[in-house]
Protein backbone atom coordinates (compact mmCIF):
# COMPACT_ATOMS: atom_id res chain seq x y z
CA UNK A 1 0.00 0.00 0.00
CA UNK A 2 1.76 3.18 -1.17
CA UNK A 3 1.30 6.21 1.23
CA UNK A 4 1.64 9.88 -0.09
CA UNK A 5 3.65 11.88 1.83
CA UNK A 6 3.76 15.52 2.12
CA UNK A 7 5.85 18.25 4.00
CA UNK A 8 4.09 21.75 5.36
CA UNK A 9 5.88 23.69 3.14
CA UNK A 10 4.56 21.80 0.06
CA UNK A 11 1.03 21.99 1.46
CA UNK A 12 0.70 25.20 1.98
CA UNK A 13 1.99 26.16 -1.60
CA UNK A 14 -0.86 24.12 -2.72
CA UNK A 15 -3.61 26.05 -0.49
CA UNK A 16 -1.86 29.18 -1.53
CA UNK A 17 -1.97 28.13 -4.95
CA UNK A 18 -5.69 27.04 -4.68
CA UNK A 19 -6.68 30.42 -3.50
CA UNK A 20 -4.81 32.03 -6.43
CA UNK A 21 -6.37 30.51 -8.81
CA UNK A 22 -10.27 30.94 -7.02
CA UNK A 23 -9.17 34.41 -7.15
CA UNK A 24 -8.57 34.82 -10.70
CA UNK A 25 -11.16 32.89 -11.89
CA UNK A 26 -13.43 35.27 -10.02
CA UNK A 27 -12.04 38.54 -11.64
CA UNK A 28 -12.43 36.74 -15.17
CA UNK A 29 -16.03 35.92 -14.11
CA UNK A 30 -17.10 39.58 -13.09
CA UNK A 31 -15.37 41.27 -15.64
CA UNK A 32 -16.99 39.00 -18.48
CA UNK A 33 -20.09 38.88 -16.50
CA UNK A 34 -20.57 42.08 -15.42
CA UNK A 35 -24.14 41.99 -14.33
CA UNK A 36 -26.27 43.71 -11.89
CA UNK A 37 -26.31 41.63 -8.10
CA UNK A 38 -30.10 41.53 -7.08
CA UNK A 39 -31.34 42.98 -3.82
CA UNK A 40 -31.60 41.12 -0.72
CA UNK A 41 -35.47 41.66 -0.73
CA UNK A 42 -36.10 39.72 -4.15
CA UNK A 43 -38.49 42.68 -5.65
CA UNK A 44 -38.11 42.66 -9.04
CA UNK A 45 -38.56 47.06 -9.97
CA UNK A 46 -40.01 47.98 -13.63
CA UNK A 47 -39.92 51.49 -15.49
CA UNK A 48 -42.25 51.52 -18.40
CA UNK A 49 -40.42 54.35 -20.36
CA UNK A 50 -42.33 55.98 -22.65
CA UNK A 51 -43.83 59.16 -24.59
CA UNK A 52 -47.65 60.31 -24.34
CA UNK A 53 -50.22 59.12 -26.30
CA UNK A 54 -47.76 55.96 -27.62
CA UNK A 55 -50.32 53.24 -25.74
CA UNK A 56 -48.10 53.13 -22.21
CA UNK A 57 -51.84 53.40 -20.16
CA UNK A 58 -52.85 50.40 -22.18
CA UNK A 59 -49.04 48.60 -21.37
CA UNK A 60 -49.53 50.14 -17.96
CA UNK A 61 -53.02 47.73 -17.32
CA UNK A 62 -51.31 45.14 -18.42
CA UNK A 63 -49.12 45.03 -15.37
CA UNK A 64 -51.31 47.26 -13.06
CA UNK A 65 -53.70 43.91 -13.54
CA UNK A 66 -51.34 41.30 -12.77
CA UNK A 67 -51.81 39.83 -9.77
CA UNK A 68 -48.28 40.01 -8.55
CA UNK A 69 -47.77 43.87 -9.27
CA UNK A 70 -47.71 47.29 -7.40
CA UNK A 71 -48.51 49.65 -10.47
CA UNK A 72 -48.56 53.47 -10.12
CA UNK A 73 -49.06 55.37 -13.48
CA UNK A 74 -46.64 58.57 -13.83
CA UNK A 75 -45.49 59.78 -10.29
CA UNK A 76 -43.28 62.38 -12.08
CA UNK A 77 -46.52 64.20 -13.01
CA UNK A 78 -46.14 65.50 -9.60
CA UNK A 79 -42.84 67.28 -9.95
CA UNK A 80 -43.87 68.48 -13.56
CA UNK A 81 -47.01 70.19 -11.99
CA UNK A 82 -45.27 71.35 -8.84
CA UNK A 83 -42.42 73.03 -10.30
CA UNK A 84 -43.07 73.59 -13.84
CA UNK A 85 -41.41 76.80 -14.38
CA UNK A 86 -38.36 75.20 -15.54
CA UNK A 87 -37.67 72.43 -18.25
CA UNK A 88 -37.43 68.81 -18.27
CA UNK A 89 -33.45 68.88 -18.20
CA UNK A 90 -33.93 70.49 -15.23
CA UNK A 91 -36.29 68.61 -13.31
CA UNK A 92 -35.80 65.25 -14.06
CA UNK A 93 -32.96 64.28 -11.41
CA UNK A 94 -36.12 64.67 -8.89
CA UNK A 95 -38.15 62.78 -10.91
CA UNK A 96 -35.32 60.33 -10.74
CA UNK A 97 -35.25 60.74 -7.55
CA UNK A 98 -38.69 60.61 -6.77
CA UNK A 99 -39.04 57.12 -8.76
CA UNK A 100 -36.33 55.72 -6.81
CA UNK A 101 -38.19 56.01 -3.13
CA UNK A 102 -41.46 54.99 -4.60
CA UNK A 103 -39.66 51.84 -6.52
CA UNK A 104 -38.30 51.22 -2.72
CA UNK A 105 -42.09 51.92 -1.43
CA UNK A 106 -40.94 55.02 0.48
CA UNK A 107 -43.68 57.24 0.21
CA UNK A 108 -42.27 59.94 2.15
CA UNK A 109 -40.77 61.81 -0.57
CA UNK A 110 -44.48 62.56 -2.23
CA UNK A 111 -45.33 65.07 0.93
CA UNK A 112 -43.37 67.29 -0.82
CA UNK A 113 -45.17 67.37 -4.10
CA UNK A 114 -48.83 66.72 -2.46
CA UNK A 115 -51.04 68.99 -0.56
CA UNK A 116 -50.90 69.35 3.43
CA UNK A 117 -54.20 67.23 3.75
CA UNK A 118 -53.79 64.71 1.30
CA UNK A 119 -55.69 61.47 0.45
CA UNK A 120 -54.78 58.32 -1.32
CA UNK A 121 -56.67 60.27 -4.15
CA UNK A 122 -53.98 62.61 -3.89
CA UNK A 123 -51.83 60.74 -6.23
CA UNK A 124 -52.01 60.87 -9.93
CA UNK A 125 -54.61 58.59 -11.64
CA UNK A 126 -54.10 56.80 -8.53
CA UNK A 127 -57.57 54.37 -9.20
CA UNK A 128 -55.72 53.17 -11.93
CA UNK A 129 -53.67 51.01 -10.07
CA UNK A 130 -55.02 47.42 -9.37
CA UNK A 131 -52.82 47.47 -6.11
CA UNK A 132 -54.82 50.95 -4.42
CA UNK A 133 -58.71 49.06 -5.09
CA UNK A 134 -57.23 45.74 -3.60
CA UNK A 135 -56.23 44.89 0.27
CA UNK A 136 -54.59 45.91 2.15
CA UNK A 137 -54.99 49.02 0.65
CA UNK A 138 -58.96 48.90 -0.17
CA UNK A 139 -61.33 45.40 0.68
CA UNK A 140 -62.75 46.30 -2.91
CA UNK A 141 -61.25 44.26 -4.83
CA UNK A 142 -59.83 40.59 -4.34
CA UNK A 143 -56.29 40.45 -6.15
CA UNK A 144 -57.31 37.70 -8.40
CA UNK A 145 -59.72 39.78 -9.98
CA UNK A 146 -59.95 42.90 -12.52
CA UNK A 147 -60.26 46.05 -10.96
CA UNK A 148 -63.00 48.71 -11.97
CA UNK A 149 -61.96 51.74 -12.21
CA UNK A 150 -65.29 53.76 -11.66
CA UNK A 151 -65.82 51.76 -8.56
CA UNK A 152 -62.55 51.89 -7.17
CA UNK A 153 -63.01 55.65 -7.53
CA UNK A 154 -66.06 55.51 -5.38
CA UNK A 155 -64.74 53.19 -2.13
CA UNK A 156 -61.83 52.98 -2.03
CA UNK A 157 -60.02 57.03 -1.40
CA UNK A 158 -58.32 56.53 2.32
CA UNK A 159 -56.73 59.07 4.12
CA UNK A 160 -52.52 59.55 3.97
CA UNK A 161 -50.26 57.49 2.36
CA UNK A 162 -49.27 54.93 4.93
CA UNK A 163 -51.54 52.56 2.99
CA UNK A 164 -50.23 53.00 0.12
CA UNK A 165 -46.94 52.37 1.74
CA UNK A 166 -47.94 49.24 2.95
CA UNK A 167 -49.71 47.37 0.28
CA UNK A 168 -46.22 48.63 -1.94
CA UNK A 169 -44.64 45.89 0.43
CA UNK A 170 -46.56 43.43 -0.26
CA UNK A 171 -45.70 42.88 -3.85
CA UNK A 172 -42.93 40.82 -5.69
CA UNK A 173 -43.06 43.98 -8.53
CA UNK A 174 -43.16 47.61 -8.47
CA UNK A 175 -44.00 48.82 -11.91
CA UNK A 176 -43.86 52.61 -12.30
CA UNK A 177 -44.74 54.23 -15.93
CA UNK A 178 -42.91 57.43 -16.82
CA UNK A 179 -43.28 58.97 -19.73
CA UNK A 180 -40.95 62.38 -18.39
CA UNK A 181 -37.04 60.99 -19.69
CA UNK A 182 -35.89 61.95 -22.77
CA UNK A 183 -31.97 60.24 -22.04
CA UNK A 184 -31.03 57.10 -20.46
CA UNK A 185 -27.81 58.53 -18.52
CA UNK A 186 -30.26 60.28 -15.84
CA UNK A 187 -31.57 56.68 -14.47
CA UNK A 188 -27.64 55.09 -14.50
CA UNK A 189 -28.08 55.62 -10.49
CA UNK A 190 -31.29 53.46 -10.20
CA UNK A 191 -29.76 50.86 -12.73
CA UNK A 192 -26.55 50.81 -10.17
CA UNK A 193 -28.31 50.85 -7.20
CA UNK A 194 -27.91 47.64 -4.86
CA UNK A 195 -31.57 47.71 -3.54
CA UNK A 196 -33.20 48.31 -6.67
CA UNK A 197 -33.42 44.89 -9.65
CA UNK A 198 -34.30 47.42 -12.07
CA UNK A 199 -35.66 46.32 -15.72
CA UNK A 200 -36.50 48.88 -18.46
CA UNK A 201 -39.49 48.58 -21.03
CA UNK A 202 -38.84 51.11 -24.04
CA UNK A 203 -42.15 51.36 -25.74
CA UNK A 204 -42.57 53.59 -28.63
CA UNK A 205 -45.07 53.93 -31.47
CA UNK A 206 -45.15 55.18 -34.84
CA UNK A 207 -44.84 59.52 -34.63
CA UNK A 208 -47.79 59.75 -36.97
CA UNK A 209 -50.09 58.03 -34.89
CA UNK A 210 -48.75 60.03 -31.77
CA UNK A 211 -49.21 63.05 -33.17
CA UNK A 212 -53.22 62.30 -34.47
CA UNK A 213 -53.73 60.93 -31.16
CA UNK A 214 -51.93 63.85 -29.09
CA UNK A 215 -54.63 66.39 -31.43
CA UNK A 216 -57.53 64.82 -30.03
CA UNK A 217 -56.30 66.33 -26.55
CA UNK A 218 -54.39 68.93 -27.40
CA UNK A 219 -55.08 70.88 -24.42
CA UNK A 220 -53.95 68.64 -21.72
CA UNK A 221 -50.26 68.73 -23.05
CA UNK A 222 -49.88 72.80 -23.21
CA UNK A 223 -48.61 72.71 -19.60
CA UNK A 224 -46.54 69.30 -20.45
CA UNK A 225 -44.95 71.12 -23.78
CA UNK A 226 -43.44 73.86 -22.24
CA UNK A 227 -41.66 71.75 -20.38
CA UNK A 228 -40.17 69.69 -23.02
CA UNK A 229 -39.54 72.67 -25.40
CA UNK A 230 -37.94 73.77 -22.19
CA UNK A 231 -40.14 77.34 -21.72
CA UNK A 232 -38.78 78.60 -25.69
CA UNK A 233 -41.81 80.48 -27.17
CA UNK A 234 -42.79 79.09 -30.62
CA UNK A 235 -45.66 79.91 -32.93
CA UNK A 236 -49.18 77.76 -31.64
CA UNK A 237 -48.90 75.91 -34.65
CA UNK A 238 -45.08 74.83 -34.53
CA UNK A 239 -45.68 73.63 -31.09
CA UNK A 240 -46.43 70.16 -31.83
CA UNK A 241 -44.16 69.38 -34.31
CA UNK A 242 -40.98 70.58 -32.26
CA UNK A 243 -42.60 68.33 -29.40
CA UNK A 244 -42.72 65.17 -31.49
CA UNK A 245 -39.04 66.23 -32.31
CA UNK A 246 -38.01 66.23 -28.67
CA UNK A 247 -39.86 62.73 -28.44
CA UNK A 248 -38.79 61.47 -31.07
CA UNK A 249 -34.86 62.18 -30.49
CA UNK A 250 -35.76 60.83 -27.41
CA UNK A 251 -36.04 57.03 -28.67
CA UNK A 252 -33.16 57.35 -30.40
CA UNK A 253 -30.88 58.25 -27.94
CA UNK A 254 -32.25 56.27 -25.17
CA UNK A 255 -32.41 52.74 -28.05
CA UNK A 256 -28.77 53.69 -29.05
CA UNK A 257 -27.55 54.22 -25.53
CA UNK A 258 -28.79 50.59 -24.75
CA UNK A 259 -28.44 48.99 -27.78
CA UNK A 260 -24.63 50.06 -29.06
CA UNK A 261 -22.98 51.58 -26.80
CA UNK A 262 -24.41 49.90 -23.33
CA UNK A 263 -22.43 50.05 -19.71
CA UNK A 264 -22.11 46.78 -18.29
CA UNK A 265 -24.68 47.39 -15.62
CA UNK A 266 -27.86 47.91 -18.30
CA UNK A 267 -26.98 44.46 -20.13
CA UNK A 268 -29.96 42.37 -20.27
CA UNK A 269 -32.11 44.66 -18.31
CA UNK A 270 -33.42 47.23 -21.14
CA UNK A 271 -36.31 45.71 -23.92
CA UNK A 272 -37.80 47.79 -26.59
CA UNK A 273 -41.14 46.76 -27.80
CA UNK A 274 -43.25 48.56 -30.57
CA UNK A 275 -46.98 49.46 -29.89
CA UNK A 276 -47.98 48.37 -33.20
CA UNK A 277 -46.31 44.92 -32.78
CA UNK A 278 -48.37 44.46 -29.90
CA UNK A 279 -51.40 45.47 -31.66
CA UNK A 280 -50.64 43.00 -33.91
CA UNK A 281 -49.71 40.07 -31.57
CA UNK A 282 -51.26 41.19 -28.17
CA UNK A 283 -50.68 37.86 -26.42
CA UNK A 284 -46.75 36.85 -27.67
CA UNK A 285 -45.53 40.24 -27.14
CA UNK A 286 -46.99 40.54 -23.39
CA UNK A 287 -46.32 37.10 -22.68
CA UNK A 288 -42.36 37.77 -23.75
CA UNK A 289 -42.52 41.32 -21.52
CA UNK A 290 -43.89 39.35 -18.91
CA UNK A 291 -40.92 37.06 -19.12
CA UNK A 292 -38.39 39.87 -19.36
CA UNK A 293 -39.56 40.72 -15.70
CA UNK A 294 -40.70 37.11 -14.01
CA UNK A 295 -43.45 37.48 -14.51
CA UNK A 296 -46.53 34.61 -15.46
CA UNK A 297 -49.37 34.75 -17.94
CA UNK A 298 -52.32 33.68 -16.31
CA UNK A 299 -55.95 32.28 -17.73
CA UNK A 300 -57.71 35.15 -16.67
CA UNK A 301 -54.81 37.65 -18.11
CA UNK A 302 -54.70 36.19 -21.09
CA UNK A 303 -58.54 36.18 -21.88
CA UNK A 304 -58.74 39.78 -20.38
CA UNK A 305 -55.53 40.88 -22.93
CA UNK A 306 -57.55 39.02 -25.56
CA UNK A 307 -60.69 41.22 -25.45
CA UNK A 308 -59.75 44.44 -24.51
CA UNK A 309 -57.47 44.45 -27.99
CA UNK A 310 -59.72 42.41 -30.00
CA UNK A 311 -63.36 44.98 -29.86
CA UNK A 312 -65.03 46.48 -32.54
CA UNK A 313 -64.75 49.93 -31.77
CA UNK A 314 -61.86 52.19 -32.56
CA UNK A 315 -62.50 54.37 -29.14
CA UNK A 316 -63.66 58.18 -29.11
CA UNK A 317 -62.10 61.62 -28.02
CA UNK A 318 -63.93 61.03 -24.31
CA UNK A 319 -62.09 58.18 -24.20
CA UNK A 320 -58.46 59.29 -24.75
CA UNK A 321 -57.33 58.10 -21.62
CA UNK A 322 -59.50 55.33 -20.50
CA UNK A 323 -58.90 51.69 -21.25
CA UNK A 324 -61.90 49.92 -22.84
CA UNK A 325 -62.30 47.09 -25.74
CA UNK A 326 -61.24 48.24 -29.16
CA UNK A 327 -59.37 47.13 -32.33
CA UNK A 328 -55.61 47.56 -31.25
CA UNK A 329 -55.07 47.21 -34.98
CA UNK A 330 -57.19 49.29 -36.49
CA UNK A 331 -56.28 51.85 -33.88
CA UNK A 332 -52.82 51.92 -34.63
CA UNK A 333 -53.55 52.68 -38.43
CA UNK A 334 -56.54 55.22 -37.83
CA UNK A 335 -53.92 57.71 -38.92
CA UNK A 336 -53.61 57.07 -42.37
CA UNK A 337 -57.29 57.64 -42.89
CA UNK A 338 -57.52 60.77 -40.36
CA UNK A 339 -54.22 62.74 -40.64
CA UNK A 340 -54.03 64.93 -43.27
CA UNK A 341 -50.84 64.09 -45.43
CA UNK A 342 -49.75 67.85 -44.93
CA UNK A 343 -49.19 66.31 -41.38
CA UNK A 344 -48.19 63.41 -42.13
CA UNK A 345 -44.88 64.85 -44.43
CA UNK A 346 -44.38 67.21 -41.51
CA UNK A 347 -44.45 64.44 -38.81
CA UNK A 348 -41.80 62.36 -41.35
CA UNK A 349 -39.70 65.47 -41.81
CA UNK A 350 -38.61 66.08 -37.79
CA UNK A 351 -38.91 62.27 -37.03
CA UNK A 352 -37.26 60.82 -40.29
CA UNK A 353 -34.06 59.16 -38.54
CA UNK A 354 -36.21 57.90 -35.60
CA UNK A 355 -39.21 56.08 -38.09
CA UNK A 356 -35.49 54.52 -39.72
CA UNK A 357 -34.33 53.37 -36.73
CA UNK A 358 -37.48 51.92 -35.06
CA UNK A 359 -38.65 50.77 -38.42
CA UNK A 360 -41.23 52.48 -39.83
CA UNK A 361 -41.95 53.45 -43.56
CA UNK A 362 -42.56 56.86 -44.67
CA UNK A 363 -45.55 57.20 -47.52
CA UNK A 364 -45.12 59.92 -50.52
CA UNK A 365 -48.36 60.49 -51.58
CA UNK A 366 -51.74 61.00 -50.03
CA UNK A 367 -53.09 57.75 -52.21
CA UNK A 368 -49.95 55.54 -50.52
CA UNK A 369 -51.09 56.81 -46.89
CA UNK A 370 -54.48 55.75 -47.47
CA UNK A 371 -53.30 52.30 -49.21
CA UNK A 372 -53.68 49.76 -46.01
CA UNK A 373 -52.92 47.43 -47.91
CA UNK A 374 -49.39 48.69 -47.95
CA UNK A 375 -47.74 47.69 -44.51
CA UNK A 376 -45.57 50.41 -43.19
CA UNK A 377 -44.14 48.33 -40.24
CA UNK A 378 -40.71 47.12 -41.14
CA UNK A 379 -40.51 43.63 -39.23
CA UNK A 380 -38.62 43.17 -36.97
CA UNK A 381 -37.01 40.42 -34.90
CA UNK A 382 -37.25 40.14 -30.69
CA UNK A 383 -36.11 43.49 -28.91
CA UNK A 384 -32.70 41.40 -27.73
CA UNK A 385 -29.62 42.76 -29.07
CA UNK A 386 -26.00 41.67 -28.78
CA UNK A 387 -23.92 44.08 -27.18
CA UNK A 388 -20.84 45.24 -29.31
CA UNK A 389 -17.21 43.65 -29.05
CA UNK A 390 -15.59 46.69 -31.04
CA UNK A 391 -16.72 49.72 -32.28
CA UNK A 392 -16.19 48.22 -35.61
CA UNK A 393 -18.78 45.84 -35.43
CA UNK A 394 -22.44 46.94 -36.31
CA UNK A 395 -24.65 45.92 -34.26
CA UNK A 396 -26.60 42.27 -34.51
CA UNK A 397 -29.63 40.44 -33.86
CA UNK A 398 -29.94 37.42 -32.15
CA UNK A 399 -31.72 34.72 -32.90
Amino acid sequence: MLRCRMNLGTAMFLVLLQGAVVVLFCSWYIQLSPCHTPPTNNKVHVLLLSSWRSGSSFLGQVFSQHPSVFYLMEPGWHVWTKLQKPGAKALRMAVRDLLRSVFQCDFSVMEAYLPENHNVSSLFMWSHSRALCSPPACSLTPRNQFSNQMQCLQECDGKGLDVVQEACGTYSHVVLKEVRFFELESLYPLLQDANLDLRIIHLVRDPRAVIRSREESAKAFVSDNAIVLEQRSLPAAEVQYQVMQEICRSHVLINERAVMKPPPFLKGRYKMVRYEDLARNPLEEIAALYEFVGLKMTNQLDEWIYKVTHGKGKGSKTEAFKITSRNAVDISQAWRTTLPHNKVKRVQEVCKGAMSLLGYRTVNSEKEQKKLDIDLLVPREPYQFSWLPSKTEPPRLKR
